[in-house]
């Protein structure tokens, strides 16, 4: 993507089946967990640039000793932080000539030789970059099984109603946030299930010391999941370890945000993306599943491992954009989704052209956009095919094996046109200096395109903003004195706020919308403006399952080839001479495309939770008061 978007937070859960001796015996090292974690840590680390949290928790040990430990951090480089943290007490110990491969010295008096780890990254869409908003986040209390520690990839919708209903069972959440709310909310029903069990083993006549262990064995983790999620709107995978040595993860019932898991007998692996496991355990996709929408995975204390129904599930709506742009491009099936972008997009992109293909060159924008330009380039060949079978029958055998020769040989022209200084946008971090710096983020390669005669067609995954396409790389490409540029988006026109996890919250940073309002300005329709913001009005103190979502009207008067001419008006440099042309992926391709990942709200509007409706109408209603605000 050319544009820095902020998005889904990463989680990385180990726990460890046998002794940490099995693992210093079999694999060299009782680190054995705990360097997985790393791996699946920096396997995700493009889900988190604004912090990084670890915890381990100990089993077995006595009471007076720290069973759960945590490092985080919101450092430049955060994991790495963490783990020179980690490991600072082996180095001491080694200096001391103490013998650190000793699983059993390490598991007594290293904080992190542990048998349940839990590893989170952090994107964050909420809160400052500060290390109170960083996860996991805990809950801490005496006994072992009240104890609890949360990460997750999540953006409830709904929180302010959650935070009164915390209010009204008596509690004082120290945060008005989702990550505080749902702690809370878990937490409470961890201590009911607790406070449960323990009057039903004192009325079977049991001594105190003899009932803790029977509840850490007996915690219905299904039951308190059950209980705690029920008013829950939003997408969330989240990941919680209680003190006793239980875990579990659990999902959406709408499946939005991902969550997949491998096991066999020495280990237990959950992570949010599916090839990050298959890389650091070695194993097929076909041994990492997926935790299916409503289902939380539950690994007891004694190593039992099950799937639960924690919410009924809904239709599927798993994030597209997840498909398109934010998950590793390695999964086997991720890869052939971009490729089939690229691939159905070929046919509007030769009509662009005219179908010529001597004065044409094909490119992409680097670095995710380059397997849907494969898969464009495959459908621009699947055409080349069938026109050379054409050629060939057309002269009806009068052709020399020159002329054969030439029809066959001939290939579409694709270059490597635009360049990435990773060095540069790795430099620029904040907003500021990157407005000031972004025009020096590509480069380009000069002396393959014909001065003012030749068509640039450069295919990017997705157009949010618009700002570095404006302000940066459409300049830099004019440099080459296209005749015109096309510039192609693998995803459909993004025109409606996200509000589960990623950073989208804000209806006039779209250039999609900003298109559609001026359209509605220059053909003197400015009042459905005023009418979908009275609309919006009107929902506000009603129930999330009552709203509508009215700014869909935005959009009604105009085709999405209307809305694209628009958008490449506006993002057209004033100093570019050549054409500029945007090109839109279509909903109906994107579902071909993407058929099991059904959740397209960017573009459509088409919410999965009531909670989407009235983020989206809150935003309407920002823009329009001029409040630059999130809607959630």
């Amino acid at each position: 993507m050319s544009e820095q978007i902020k998005h889904e937070c990463g989680i990385a859960l180990i726990r460890l089946l046998k002794p940490l001796s099995y693992y210093q015996e079999k694999y060299g090292t009782w680190k054995y967990g705990l360097n997985k974690l790393y791996l699946l840590m920096e396997k995700q680390h493009n889900r988190g640039q604004d912090g990084a949290g670890v915890v381990c928790v100990k089993n077995n040990l006595g009471p007076g000793t720290a069973y759960i430990n945590r490092f985080r951090s919101v450092e430049q480089n955060p994991i790495k932080d963490i783990f020179d943290k980690v490991n600072k007490p082996l180095k001491k110990a080694r200096r001391h000539n103490i013998d650190i491969d000793d699983s059993e010295w390490a598991s007594e008096n290293f904080p992190f030789a542990g048998e349940l780890y839990l590893g989170h990254l952090r994107y964050g869409t909420f809160g400052k970059n500060s290390i109170d908003f960083v996860h996991p986040v805990a809950r801490q209390n005496n006994w072992r099984s009240r104890n609890l520690v949360l990460a997750g990839n999540f953006n409830l919708t709904n929180t302010d109603e959650l935070f009164k209903v915390l209010i009204e069972l008596g509690q004082h959440p120290k945060a008005y946030t989702d990550t505080v709310t749902a702690l809370e909310k878990v937490g409470h029903f961890l201590d009911e299930e607790n406070q449960l069990l323990f009057r039903k083993y004192k009325n079977e006549g049991y001594r105190n010391n003899d009932i803790s262990p029977l509840i850490e064995k007996n915690l219905d983790i299904q039951n308190i999941l059950e209980r705690a999620t029920k008013d829950w709107d939003g997408g969330y995978a989240i990941a919680g370890l209680i003190g006793h040595g239980d875990a579990f993860v659990v999902r959406d019932p709408w499946g939005i945000r991902p969550a997949y898991y491998y096991f066999d007998e020495e280990i237990a692996v959950v992570a949010s993306e599916r090839p990050v496991i298959q890389t650091v355990m070695d194993v097929h996709a076909r041994e990492v599943n997926e935790i299916g929408p409503g289902e939380a995975l539950i690994i007891k204390k004694d190593g039992w491992i099950s799937k639960e129904m924690i919410r009924v599930p809904h239709k599927r709506k798993s994030c597209s954009f997840e498909r398109i742009y934010f998950s590793r491009g390695s999964d086997k099936d991720i890869y052939q989704e971009r490729k089939q972008l690229g691939r159905l997009l070929s046919p509007t992109i030769l009509k662009a052209v005219d179908y010529d293909f001597e004065n044409t060159v094909f490119s992409y924008i680097p670095n995710t956009s380059e397997t849907a330009f494969y898969g464009m380039m495959e459908g621009v060949r699947e055409y080349l095919v069938d026109w050379k079978i054409g050629e060939i029958q057309k002269k009806n055998g009068s052709l020399t094996n020159e002329d054969i020769k030439k029809i066959i040989s001939f290939e579409p022209r694709m270059e490597k046109i635009a360049i990435k200084d990773v060095k540069l946008r790795t430099f620029i971090a904040d907003d500021a200096s990157r407005d000031d710096l972004v025009a020096h983020v590509y480069d380009v390669t000069y002396g393959v395109i014909k001065n003012d005669v030749d068509t640039l067609v450069i295919i990017d995954d997705s157009i949010v903003r618009g700002t570095t396409l404006r302000n940066s790389i459409l300049r830099i490409l004019d440099r080459l004195h296209p005749k015109k540029i096309i510039v192609v988006s693998s995803a459909p026109q993004i025109r409606y706020p996200d509000c589960y996890g990623i950073d989208m919250a804000q209806l006039d940073k779209f250039i999609a919308f900003n298109a559609a309002i001026e359209l509605l300005k220059e053909t003197g329709q400015e009042a459905i403006i005023d009418s979908v913001y009275k609309k919006c009005k009107e929902q506000e103190n009603l129930s999330k399952e009552e709203m509508v979502n009215y700014v869909r009207e935005i959009y009604k008067p105009f085709t999405a080839e209307q809305v694209s001419a628009k958008i490449a008006e506006l993002l057209k440099p004033d100093d570019c001479g050549a054409e500029v042309e945007i090109v839109y992926q279509s909903i109906e391709n994107l579902h071909k495309a993407c058929p099991n990942d059904l959740g397209d709200w960017y573009f459509t509007g088409n919410y999965p939770t009531p909670g989407g409706n009235r983020v989206v109408n809150s935003s309407f209603i920002y823009f329009v008061e001029g409040k630059n605000e999130r809607a959630y």
